[in-house]
């Protein structure tokens, strides 16, 4: 299919040739028929991407920050690459369209396959030939309701947002300040909602278009006086701000035209310097709408599908949809004086030149429309030219499940990188980001369904980088294809899981597995680890994680998706503790903070207990600062001590030996060394670098530290 992205790196926009989306089970893959461009939220996308990277830099001192921080810890290479990395990543455009339902998924609600819907979500309504969107981002469109005119559904809905934000009366004298696209939709619904309605725009054009709404509408100049007159010198009781300017103007304004202890909502993005003389005279209410309503920015509710209830929460964003379609149906909003430009997907670039200026041209209403009066299969694979491919011949013929940040920034450079495997193809559930890793690493094809990796003959390693949920599903499928399987940690969420994991590896002797325990693998920590080597008594393990503050909404937190900090990501140091003893762990205790509400049993203490006598510990914690670097491991063993920072300074201290190592361009995790050495494993047929027992050791502990921190009681394993 064919996708409109923006390059963030070099501001060209382009449309490409991906692979169709695979669907999920709370989803449906929608056949777009029109889609609204929007000159306020992609225009700023756009300019931005134009902009220089000292540009870049100037706008997003919050970045520059983050990038400076990223540097002190990991060194200079490491972070530039990393930031390169992240504007090589085209973006998909788009937030609102329309189009018919082709394919529904399993646990769909509501939808069946050639519904007509109207369709909204960043990273969902996108500007494609097909849409990936879920449940309850879609609205059903009756048959009187044009594609076109659908299309215009989530821009529709945050006027609808904001104009409830101001919980109007019917009657409510209306002020809607900006009658661009967004001002003249929120004109259109007051006016359908019995208000008087009164319009301020710059633009002369905007201005005789406003009135074509029902609306009295001014310009800047004269617009208090006509304002006094419209109101009865009483002022508005609502004032809508649907502006997009960085001037403070509109607030100032706003204030000045509503009436005492009236309503002000800003819908556009706006100056936000209030003044405080004309506020608290008045003591107006100032409210910030957030987009298209309650319901936004949860991924329980946008990505899961729960619906929240009606009696508690009565206008959620897909509710807000749904009350603008049956405005559209009812016909008390023409939407057609709107649109200003058509263009096909083919030419979106001309859109874009319009909508940042550098055609000279007015517009309003944007749409991209797609040809679907021809069937059209849906492709789920997409082959790479063959001028593009230069990746070894090798024996080691690579098949890969995932490529979201983690693949494209760590594991797949590393891949590439050590030259050792043959790249055959790429599998992401979107299909976009398999496309771009295939082309920027020289994958043969990319698609959006794993069985094009998991059953493909000419596959025989798997690499899983997909989100954690899907581990175990993929481990076990790939190795009953006979195929050898790199998994980026954690193994598996639940003992059930593990279990199936170990039954089926039980069962087929031939496959080589291990997981992405890359530390055991760096340079530093293969020198820690030989120091010690040779140690004829129990040693003391210290790991100290500077983790950082994860949001409760992120997907890590979510026990089903993630499994949690501890089981996602605490997997790593347990790990390596396990490396440097040579051994799992016989029992674990574990203690942690109160999480106090902000907290998701991330700020911890785990201790474990060996065979030898040995002890370690993990310090997990979230409370800290990423302006300090994240990771210290100190050994004391036999009158010796090693400390590594950060896998960067490695200290290794004896009575009559001090040594210090310093890697100062670039911190090295061992990635690429891990890689290696399963490939190495491949190829002389040797036993996994990792051993089974402590893959599944490692990942029981973990189990057993979350059961212990909940029960307070120390588990033996």
């Amino acid at each position: 299919m064919r996708q409109l992205l923006q390059n963030m790196r070099d501001g060209s926009t382009s449309v490409a040739d991906v692979p169709v989306p695979a669907v999920k089970s709370r989803t449906a893959l929608v056949r777009t028929a029109a889609s609204l461009v929007s000159a306020g939220t992609e225009r700023m996308v756009v300019e931005f991407a134009e902009k220089s990277l000292v540009g870049k830099a100037a706008s997003r001192p919050d970045l520059v920050r983050q990038v400076v921080n990223k540097a002190r810890n990991e060194g200079i290479l490491t972070s530039v690459e990393a930031a390169f990395s992240k504007l090589g990543q085209p973006m998909a455009l788009g937030y609102s369209s329309a189009g018919t339902i082709i394919e529904a998924g399993s646990a769909l609600q509501g939808f069946q396959v050639g519904d007509r819907v109207a369709c909204g979500g960043g990273g969902y309504a996108v500007h494609a030939e097909y849409a990936l969107v879920p449940q309850n981002l879609m609205v059903k469109l009756p048959d009187n309701v044009d594609f076109e005119s659908a299309a215009f559904t989530t821009l529709g809905s945050v006027a609808m947002q904001g104009f409830r934000l101001a919980n109007p009366q019917v009657g409510d004298r209306v002020c809607v300040i900006g009658l661009g696209l967004l001002g003249l939709l929120a004109c259109g619904i007051a006016n359908a909602a019995g208000c008087s309605v009164f319009g301020e725009d710059i633009s002369p054009a905007r201005v005789d278009l406003a009135r074509k709404f029902n609306t009295t509408a001014v310009l800047r100049e004269g617009c208090e006086e006509a304002a006094a007159a419209f109101t009865q010198n009483r002022g508005f009781d609502i004032v809508l701000i649907c502006a997009d300017t960085t001037s403070n103007d509109t607030v100032e304004l706003a204030g000045i035209l509503a009436r005492d202890r009236g309503i002000v909502v800003a819908i556009g993005a706006v100056g936000m310097e209030i003044p405080r003389r004309t506020y608290y005279e008045k003591e107006l209410d100032f409210k910030i709408s957030r987009s298209y309503g309650p319901g936004r920015y949860d991924p329980s509710y946008e990505e899961s599908g729960k619906d929240y209830p009606i009696g508690y929460v009565r206008w959620t964003e897909g509710r807000n949809m749904e009350s603008f379609v049956q405005l559209l149906a009812e016909k008390r909003l023409d939407l057609s004086p709107l649109i200003s430009h058509r263009f096909s997907i083919e030419q979106a670039g001309q859109a874009y030149d319009l909508i940042t200026g550098k055609s000279k041209e007015p517009f309003l209403g944007v749409l991209l429309t797609y040809d679907t009066s021809v069937p059209q299969a849906a492709q789920s694979r997409i082959d790479m030219p063959s001028s593009t491919l230069r990746t070894p011949t090798s024996a080691v013929k690579v098949g890969v499940l995932g490529a979201g940040n983690y693949a494209n920034a760590v594991f797949l450079p590393a891949l590439k990188r050590s030259g050792m495997a043959e790249l055959v193809g790429i599998a992401s559930a979107s299909g976009l980001s398999a496309t771009l890793a295939a082309r920027r690493f020289g994958f043969r094809f990319a698609s959006s369904k794993e069985d094009e990796i998991l059953s493909n003959p000419e596959i025989n390693t798997v690499v899983v980088l997909t989100r954690h949920q899907l581990h175990s599903r993929q481990v076990i499928a790939a190795l009953q294809a006979g195929k050898n399987v790199y998994c980026e940690k954690p193994l598996a969420l639940t003992p059930e899981e593990l279990d199936q994991v170990e039954e089926v590896m039980r069962s087929v002797k031939l496959p080589l597995l291990t997981i992405g325990f890359n530390r055991r693998f760096a340079p530093f920590g293969q020198l820690l680890q030989s120091y010690f080597a040779q140690r004829s008594e129990p040693m003391h393990v210290s790991y100290r994680v500077n983790a950082g503050f994860l949001p409760a909404n992120h997907w890590l937190h979510d026990p089903a998706q993630g499994g949690g900090r501890i089981i996602g990501e605490g997997c790593h140091f347990i790990d390596f503790v396990t490396f440097l003893v040579g051994e799992s762990p016989r029992w674990v205790s574990a203690i942690g903070l109160p999480d106090g509400n902000r907290y998701h049993q991330d700020n911890v203490e785990l201790t474990f207990g060996f065979a030898d006598g040995s002890l370690g510990s993990v310090t997990y914690l979230a409370n800290g600062t990423k302006a300090f670097p994240k990771e210290r491991i100190e050994v004391f063993c036999g009158g010796k001590v090693g400390v590594l920072d950060d896998f960067r300074s490695l200290e290794l201290v004896s009575d009559n030996h001090h040594e210090r190592k310093v890697a100062r361009l670039r911190q090295d995790k061992g990635h690429q060394a891990s890689w290696t050495a399963f490939c190495n494993a491949i190829l002389k047929g040797q036993e996994p670098p990792i051993p089974l027992g402590q893959l599944t050791g490692v990942t029981r502990t973990t189990f057993a530290a979350v059961r212990s921190l909940e029960t307070g009681q120390k588990i033996t394993l």
